[in-house]
């Protein structure tokens, strides 16, 4: 009873296990709990440390989870096991990291070929909308006007002959280029060619999807007609500049009329080969769902123990590992019994040994909780943790706080509403902690499920103070309590 209104009686110990052995250890330890290692390698480099390569490749590991996370967000739900798993030993990590490598490569080369198959279909639908296009423009423009040629175009004036022959001698470039670079370019091309071309744009029906961001692009179609390679360098130049398409387009309508039907054709195959992909990245991406919650706490575990084990020393003969650890004396039966556990788990025949180290050093602070008392123990931790062997405010904050809240706050209504959230939370705990939400905001009110509780019970008794219900004033609960009270008001006051 004397911990829970102070912090627990600390023992500081020296801890001496074989180096086959201190893997299972610090990992049954590290589920228990209640021990505190002293860092005995404070002046060494963190790169120069014993388990540093140990520690990178759990890095590694950790990039590559994220990679798959990444690639599963809003497509593919993780599955979550209802209990963690178990500590994997040392030789099931390389296992782990030739599996998640092989899918890492995978579905690297998957997301390769499917990008470049998206751009190629990018392609065959900018050059299926270009032909269409043109066909149309050329097929509206088969008698050209008399003011075809009229603007200030000194340099074709020759070609006003006839159609035909306008024709022959004119050049064409078509292309695409994006709808918000097109005014600029359209305004550079007649400055940079002093009017001497003849341009013709539409926009695009249908928006289509950049194969690297997976947005919406809007395009124009393009088709500039100039005369001599001069204005085709320049053209070309600009093009280029804008980051503008250009795609090869025949003079006649049979050819067009022939590629337009090869590129549709080619468009289908695409798309069927585009759908395999997709479903073998679907695949990839299901099975790696499947385990990758399991993957990202075995390889948090894992690091946390190399980290734990750079801490401790390694003797001259390295085949001891040395450690000094802090924990509750309560506990000691416990620590015995996981350094028990994990020298079996391990296989050796050496049992760890502990020492007592007499010190003059503050032993740190330990405050014992459990699910009722934690969140009023977290309220007071964040003003600040007391000193060792001090007393603990939290239990009396139990009282405390959600009666002076209540004092605030009074309010039935309101407080009938926290009440019944609270109430919610509490029957159905142990629903709720197996969905094991990463929410930050549902976990901090989760946490403080109890504190909650009390806080709509205090609440509730303080209307008969304030005489509030939802926020409205009323006189009739002390009338009422009047007529029912033997001593009058003068309890209510």
């Amino acid at each position: 009873m004397v911990s829970v209104f102070r912090s627990e009686e600390m023992s500081l110990m020296q801890l001496f296990l074989q180096v086959e052995a201190a893997y299972c250890c610090v990992a049954e330890l590290g589920d228990l709990g209640l021990v505190q290692f002293r860092d005995l390698n404070a002046n060494v480099n963190s790169f120069q440390r014993k388990f540093v390569n140990e520690v990178r490749r759990c890095e590694s590991l950790e990039r590559i989870l994220r990679f798959l996370e990444n690639e599963m967000e809003d497509v593919v739900e993780i599955v979550k096991l209802e209990t963690y798993p178990e500590t994997p030993l040392p030789r099931e990590m390389i296992d782990m990291e030739t599996v998640l490598e092989k899918l890492e490569a995978e579905l690297l080369e998957a997301n390769q070929n499917q990008q470049t198959l998206k751009q190629n279909f990018l392609e065959l639908m900018e050059l299926k909308h270009l032909l269409k296009k043109t066909q149309d423009f050329f097929e509206a423009e088969t008698n050209l006007p008399d003011d075809f040629f009229s603007e200030d175009t000194s340099g074709l004036l020759e070609l006003r002959t006839t159609p035909s022959a306008a024709a022959a001698k004119l050049g064409f470039t078509a292309g695409v280029i994006k709808r918000e670079r097109m005014i600029p370019f359209e305004r550079l091309l007649w400055r940079a060619c002093r009017g001497n071309i003849y341009l013709r744009y539409t926009e695009m029906d249908t928006p289509l999807e950049d194969p690297v961001t997976r947005e919406e692009v809007k395009k124009n179609v393009f088709i500039i007609f100039y005369q001599g390679e001069q204005l085709k360098q320049k053209i070309k130049k600009i093009c280029d500049g804008f980051r503008a398409t250009v795609y090869p387009c025949p003079e006649s309508a049979t050819e067009r009329r022939e590629m337009l039907d090869g590129v549709n054709t080619r468009i289908e195959d695409l798309n069927t080969v585009i759908t395999q992909t997709e479903s073998h990245r679907q695949r990839l991406l299901h099975e790696a769902a499947a385990n990758m919650w399991s993957w990202e706490i075995k390889v948090k575990k894992i690091k946390a123990i190399y980290h734990i084990l750079n801490c401790c020393n390694i003797d001259v003969t390295q085949q001891c590992v040395i450690a000094e650890i802090w924990f509750p004396v309560a506990d000691a039966g416990r620590i015995k019994r996981a350094l028990h556990q994990g020298m079996e788990r391990s296989g050796s025949t050496i049992t760890p040994i502990l020492t007592t180290i007499h010190t003059r050093m503050a032993p740190p602070t330990f405050n014992r909780t459990n699910k009722f008392t934690a969140g009023f123990q977290n309220i007071v931790d964040a003003y600040g943790v007391g000193n060792y062997r001090e007393m603990n405010p939290a239990p009396y904050t139990i009282i405390t706080f959600p009666f002076l809240f209540a004092v605030m706050f009074g309010d039935c209504g309101h407080g009938a509403v926290m009440l019944g959230f609270a109430l919610w939370m509490v029957i159905n705990e142990e629903s709720l902690l197996a969905q094991k939400s990463t929410n930050e905001i549902w976990n901090t009110f989760f946490s403080g499920r109890y504190l909650i509780l009390l806080m709509g019970i205090f609440s509730m008794y303080t209307v008969t103070v304030n005489q509030r219900i939802c926020l409205i004033h009323t006189d009739k609960l002390t009338i009422e309590m009047e007529r029912w009270s033997p001593w009058g008001t003068s309890l209510l006051v």
